[in-house]
């Protein structure tokens, strides 16, 4: 019986045990484009698929994915940029698949859509779909392709899908119900040539009854079992509002199991810098109050307006202008000239020292994994805290001081995306971690692809 972290992953997605070992009998051929590092085919060759040929064009990318899968089979054809391939040479393709470039429709883009010259790519795919036929394809793309502001996008994408010959589905699913501890919503797109039998009977597989933990995926941090204690929402909350920006592991009636380091936001799990510098209660309040203000229309249009020391006057009693020096000088405010005061750290994105969010070793899932990096920590203790309003100090004396915190490596990414424990990753720490990022979690496509296989096979 296959035992450890892997063999936990492997009992959730129903992999067979990893091997670099090919199968040699295939069920069915496919064609990886936008290969990355081998997302797409980790699944589809535990399934019995057969690669006729991939597209990529970034060079590193393609020396990890030669490295894992194209030793063993010189047969296959590297196609190159997809720009340049006019018609697949391949009589026969079963499954067209590929994570098309997200960065036109993410929020860490410009969000040119498809003016963005990458989200153009999306023309190279709907010609070879439409000249090749394959019996049916799988793309996958960023949740944001679904948000109101890019649905025309997704709607002229389904048209020229559509018109090619294919019966479209789509839907969003998150990495976590398929059995990784990481958030991470991305649309999926499937199509199924018309003349299929049953084509529209195709539906996405439902999320998986199990789940596991950071500290079931991630080595060197305290794996715990304790459960946790149930509050009411006027412990938690300040004045029993529970705030609408909370999200599915951020339980109404638990304490959060990760901590943010913002200085723009409050909650009984937020860091703000004042909490970790000796400060007194008068500059705490003071800080509290532009924390509060800062987002009131009546200040300004801008979403978070530096305050004047004029409207600080009138909402603190007593404020003297010396005592917002020294919090100049503690490096928590600055001064915007002509407009007032704002935070040092005045973007969410921003942190405080190089720290956005430390997750306790129980969290139920890390945030998405980006390419270009993150500032997200996990601890390697956890903390149990009975009283919600220490459970902030708790954290900060118990492990932010002694650091008892460490980032991820790049190990940690290929786990936390489902990669086997025999993936070759890339020797450059950075590197791997960049493509990582940009990879598709292998156990949502086995399961996309084991239903769609039942139809066109």
């Amino acid at each position: 019986m296959e035992t450890g972290i892997y063999g936990q992953q492997l009992e959730l997605f129903q992999l067979f045990q990893p091997t670099n070992i090919k199968v040699c009998a295939s069920k069915f051929t496919f064609v990886d484009l936008f290969a990355g590092i081998g997302g797409f085919r980790i699944p589809l060759e535990e399934l019995g698929g057969r690669c006729l040929g991939y597209s990529e064009i970034d060079k590193e990318a393609i020396k990890t994915y030669q490295n894992n899968f194209i030793k063993c089979n010189s047969e296959e054809i590297y196609l190159g940029d997809i720009t340049n391939i006019d018609k697949l040479p391949f009589e026969q393709i079963d499954i067209l698949v590929g994570g098309v470039p997200c960065q036109p429709w993410s929020i860490a883009g410009k969000l040119l859509g498809l003016n963005d010259p990458r989200g153009q790519l999306w023309f190279n795919v709907f010609k070879l779909v439409k000249q090749n036929q394959p019996k049916a394809f799988i793309f996958e793309n960023v949740k944001g392709l679904t948000e109101p502001r890019n649905r025309a996008s997704l709607n002229y994408i389904i048209t020229n899908l559509t018109q090619a010959g294919y019966i479209i589905k789509y839907q969003v699913l998150n990495s976590y119900d398929f059995g990784l501890p990481q958030d991470r919503d991305r649309i999926f797109i499937v199509g199924i040539r018309n003349d299929i039998e049953n084509a529209w009977s195709f539906t996405f597989p439902k999320p998986l009854r199990k789940h596991l933990k950071l500290y079931d995926v991630i080595p060197g941090i305290q794996r715990s079992n304790f459960v946790k204690k149930k509050f009411s929402s006027d412990i938690l909350f300040e004045d029993g509002k529970i705030p609408a920006s909370r999200n599915r592991f951020q339980k109404i009636d638990e304490l959060n199991d990760f901590f943010t380091f913002a200085d723009i936001r409050d909650g009984h799990t937020t860091i703000h810098s004042w909490d970790l510098i000796e400060t007194s209660i008068k500059e705490k309040l003071i800080c509290k109050t532009i924390l509060r203000n800062r987002r009131k229309k009546i200040y300004g249009a801008k979403d978070g307006n530096p305050l004047s020391f004029k409207v600080l006057e009138q909402l603190i009693p007593d404020l003297k202008k010396e005592e917002i020096d020294i919090l100049i000088s503690k490096e928590i405010l600055k001064y915007v000239e002509d407009q007032g005061y704002e935070f040092v750290n005045s973007k969410i994105s921003s942190g405080i020292n190089n720290v956005s969010k430390i997750y306790l070793p129980h969290a139920y899932a890390i945030g998405t994994l980006t390419a270009t990096g993150t500032r997200d920590f996990v601890a390697t203790i956890s903390i149990e805290c009975q009283k919600p309003e220490a459970f902030k100090q708790t954290f900060i004396k118990e492990i932010y001081q002694p650091k008892k915190f460490k980032p991820l490596t790049a190990q940690d990414y290929a786990k936390l995306q489902g990669f086997p424990e025999w993936f070759q990753i890339n020797n450059n720490e950075s590197t791997a971690k960049h493509q990582f990022g940009n990879a598709v979690s292998v156990p949502v496509v086995y399961n996309i692809a084991k239903e769609l296989l039942q139809i066109i096979l």
